[in-house]
């Protein structure tokens, strides 16, 4: 069953790795890495962490292969019940399970709540807390994972983040989810494998879903049609609570964080829905309630690895003018399966006159973070721009998953964790200082 709650009147090793040099170039720092294995082998079928649960019907993912029941019962103190509804769909030679879906309301804030689903013997119980009320200097959490897919690392890669001791309370998923497209005719049980994989975490706290070229699923030539189906029938998110059209744009709030999700493969450009919305959405956000302005989505606008290069360019010339206007804090993406972190940087400052056609810092424009690392099959890369552009802080060809610390209106800790490490160890980090707190600090010092 996927649930997501949202506000609450609605509650939509590798082998042969060695780390230890750094080597500066002319940007920032690129780690030395040398490794003998790059692809990471899917985890088979009969591997633990895609056991479908016992008992008849038994709710997986969490959702049962048949109607069943709806009903979703939940309690901090006293039981209550919420009835969802479910659906199904298909692709070409497949039929999907029964995909439920439960919107519970009224929820208090910052509370812990116990949910059962199921029937009879097949019941299974679970648990979430809800966040803290809307503030500006509420402190929270957020984990970041992008390009998991369902390989061993993809499992090391979760298991790395569940242990984390900062906590992440909601996880930031910058797109590509299965890799289900990976497989021949797109194999739609790889979808279900994945679901019972992820369910270990997803049913204990909300994802915040961007979707990514692999969730396209656009297989024509056999009568599929239809761009994202398995993806927008399995993961529901509260796009109309924020006025958007499609679900695979749309915003959130949480804590003291506004995060606005944005399709890097639908249409963007003047006059399509997305654009119209993005225009309409960034200038309500009420800084000073939510003063961290975080955008997700699976391109990345910069990179300084070869593949992919610069696929992200026409969003970037459509949209970052408004990023830096309304004073973004941080662009978080996927895709390129590395990660790389950039100082604050802008590039719109260039026009056919002043020839200034490089990406220039400016501390008051986002941080841009590529976290497509996650696992996935397709193995990690490598090959980067060189030298390193001055852009580019720091990058490194590994797996690994992220942090977003919250503290109060003015400063966040961002912290990257790759894989081989310790828990708590931070192979990159960062302090974030607010762009909207301190460029009204610096307008009123002048």
């Amino acid at each position: 069953m996927a649930m997501s709650w949202v506000g609450f009147g609605s509650v939509y090793l590798l082998t042969g790795l060695f780390l230890g040099g750094l080597r500066s170039c002319n940007g920032g720092i690129s780690s030395s890495y040398f490794r003998s294995n790059d692809i990471s082998d899917d985890m088979p079928l009969s591997s633990d962490v895609f056991a479908v649960p016992p008992g008849y019907n038994a709710p997986q993912q969490v959702t049962p292969n048949e109607p069943g029941s709806s009903k979703v019962i939940y309690w901090a103190e006293l039981k209550k019940h919420a009835v969802g509804t479910f659906v199904t769909y298909k692709y070409y030679n497949y039929s999907s399970p029964y995909l439920h879906h439960c919107t519970i309301k009224n929820l208090e804030y910052n509370t812990k709540y116990f949910y059962k689903v199921g029937t009879r013997e097949a019941t299974r119980q679970f648990w979430f807390t809800t966040p803290p009320e809307v503030g500006p200097d509420v402190p929270y959490t957020f984990g970041l994972i992008g390009d998991l897919g369902q390989t061993f690392d993809s499992n090391r890669t979760l298991t790395h983040y569940e242990s984390n001791p900062a906590k992440g309370q909601t996880v930031l998923f910058v797109g590509d989810l299965s890799y289900a497209d990976k497989y021949p005719l797109h194999d739609n049980n790889r979808w279900d494998s994945w679901g019972r994989f992820v369910e270990r975490n997803v049913a204990y706290q909300p994802w915040i879903w961007s979707a990514g070229n692999h969730e396209i699923d656009f297989l024509p030539q056999y009568g599929e049609g239809e761009p994202f189906k398995p993806c927008t029938h399995r993961y529901f998110v509260p796009f109309e609570a924020s006025g958007s059209t499609s679900p695979l744009w749309y915003s959130i709030k949480r804590a003291s964080a506004y995060i606005i999700v944005i399709s890097s493969y639908s249409t963007y450009g003047v006059s399509t829905p997305q654009y119209k919305w993005l225009m309409k959405e960034l200038p309500k956000v009420n800084r000073s309630k939510t003063p961290w302005l975080i955008v997700v989505m699976h391109c990345p606008l910069y990179s300084t690895y070869a593949h992919h290069y610069m696929e992200g360019e026409t969003m970037r010339v459509m949209y970052e003018q408004y990023f830096v206007k309304y004073k973004v804090d941080v662009i978080f993406s996927g895709h390129v399966h590395a990660y790389e972190r950039t100082e604050r940087v802008s590039n719109i400052a260039y026009n056919i006159e002043n020839c200034f056609c490089a990406p220039r810092n400016d501390e008051f424009t986002p941080v841009y973070i590529t976290i497509g690392d996650g696992g996935n099959q397709e193995g990690l890369l490598y090959e980067m721009v060189d030298p390193q552009p001055k852009y580019s802080a720091f990058r490194e060809p590994s797996h690994g998953h992220a942090t977003f610390e919250i503290k109060n209106r003015t400063t966040a800790y961002y912290a990257w964790h790759r894989n081989l490490d310790g828990y708590s160890v931070e192979a990159d980090s960062l302090w974030f200082h607010n762009l909207y707190w301190k460029s009204s600090s610096a307008v009123a010092s002048f």
